[in-house]
């Protein structure tokens, strides 16, 4: 299959328990949630359409483009990685959306690792993960069907109406980040996410270090 991509580049992971390390971002276009569009905000089928911040529409981002093959782009993948970084240090793509289940399969997953690479996922779990991924972050939607219910880290943007932290609980999962969701209620949504942690240590405040830090 070939594979459509809004962006990949080299940066350092920005939240969740991989926060800090370095990465290439590998942005899959589209989304099986809404179109991306702002016209279609109240018309998506997760309640995330109406405050999503990314933007997975088309492959105009930097080093996007369509890719014919997962030789291709796993060869992009790698290039995106930098040679001074030290053999010793295992390098990490992280495979977002948009949804990337729309398009990663057994063929990238073995592409990449070819090339040495720690896969890590960015998944709203409404599809299940195939087998190979180093690392799996699912982050709920509200008004779907949570499909992945195991991985390493949960991602919950907080507050969502109707969908609390407590029915995550008993997932199987390392770690679970409550993260404030952001827009102009932003710092209102950090207090009540740091009381509800208090409350409930099971869950750790996830902050965007990227936004706050000014990397991409």
């Amino acid at each position: 299959m070939s594979y459509a991509v809004k962006e990949l580049f080299y940066t350092l992971q920005g939240e969740g328990a991989q926060a800090g390390r370095a990465a290439v971002f590998l942005r899959f276009a589209g989304c099986n949630l809404w179109s991306g569009l702002a016209r279609d905000r109240e018309r998506g089928s997760g309640g995330c359409s109406r405050w999503c911040d990314t933007d997975f529409v088309g492959t105009n981002g930097p080093g996007g483009g369509r890719f014919a093959t997962a030789e291709e782009l796993a060869d992009a993948v790698a290039a995106a990685w930098p040679l001074n970084t030290g053999t010793s240090v295992r390098p990490m793509v992280v495979c977002t959306g948009g949804e990337p289940l729309l398009q990663l399969d057994a063929s990238l997953i073995d592409a990449l690792h070819a090339r040495g690479f720690f896969l890590a996922i960015e998944t709203n779990g409404t599809r299940a993960v195939p087998q190979g991924v180093d690392w799996v972050c699912v982050s709920p939607k509200a008004g779907t069907v949570l499909v992945q219910k195991s991985g390493h880290e949960l991602k919950l943007v907080y507050p969502q109406q109707g969908f609390e932290p407590g029915q995550f609980e008993s997932l199987e999962f390392e770690h679970f980040f409550l993260q404030p969701m952001d827009g102009p209620e932003r710092s209102r949504n950090t207090a009540e996410a740091l009381r509800f942690c208090l409350n409930r240590p099971q869950w750790r405040l996830g902050i965007q270090m990227h936004k706050s830090a000014g990397f991409p």
